[in-house]
């Protein structure tokens, strides 16, 4: 694969992973107060399962790229980039998981609420990843 190739997919799985998690933190998580007690249990799961299956890919694919960036083209906008994406991947599996975790057990008004403020550090990182995406692809 070529860089030029390479800074394509990277910036097509950046810009599709940060509008998907501007969807996510402005629609999506806050409808779930709205789904109520009795079905929010298999709905919280569903919601799991299923996103695993659209996030999944393009995050993978955005790590790889990004990884492979670094080492075949290390500038401090890699790096930046980089730094960003262990913001987004450890805010995952450090805030959201054992949030999402705590929902599948029922509707928790505190953990919803943790769930949706811990999630702007994703959706800025994102946002901010975009921008670095951006820039390796016009430079």
């Amino acid at each position: 694969m070529t860089s030029e190739v390479l800074v394509v997919v990277h910036a097509a799985a950046t810009w599709f992973m940060t509008g998907l998690i501007w969807f996510v933190h402005v629609v999506h998580y806050p409808l779930f107060a709205a789904v109520g007690d009795d079905a929010f249990v298999g709905y919280e799961r569903r919601h799991v399962q299923r996103t695993s299956w659209v996030v999944g890919p393009p995050m993978v694919t955005e790590l790889t790229a990004t990884l492979w960036l670094v080492a075949i083209s290390p500038s401090l906008l890699t790096w930046i980039g980089v730094a960003l994406l262990v913001v987004v991947w450890g805010t995952t599996w450090v805030l959201a998981v054992p949030r999402h975790a705590e929902l599948e057990r029922g509707f928790d008004e505190r953990a919803h609420a943790r769930l949706v403020s811990s999630n702007i550090v994703r959706t800025l990182a994102w946002t901010a990843r975009s921008l670095v995406a951006a820039a390796l692809l016009f430079a």
